[in-house]
C-alpha cells in the first residue's frame, strides 16, 4: 500500500474517530480508505462519461474541419 498523509478539519476528524469508537471501523485509516473507495467508485462513471464526451467533441470537430 502507498501511504498518503492528509490534514482534515477538526470536526471531520472527530466524526471519523466517532465511527472507530462506535466499532463501525477498526481504525481511522480504515474509515478513510472506505470513504475514498466509495468516492472513486461513484465518480468512475462520471469521469468515463466526461472522457467519452470529450472524445466525441474532438471527433466532431475533426469531421467539421475536414468538410
Amino acid at each position: 500500500m502507498k501511504p498518503i498523509q492528509v490534514e482534515l478539519p477538526d470536526k471531520l476528524a472527530a466524526e471519523i474517530e466517532a465511527y472507530v469508537q462506535a466499532g463501525w471501523f477498526g481504525s481511522e485509516a480504515e474509515v478513510i480508505r472506505a470513504a475514498v473507495a466509495d468516492f472513486v467508485q461513484r465518480r468512475r462513471l462520471d469521469l468515463l462519461e466526461r472522457f467519452m464526451r470529450d472524445d466525441i467533441a474532438w471527433a466532431l470537430k475533426l469531421k467539421t474541419a475536414a468538410t
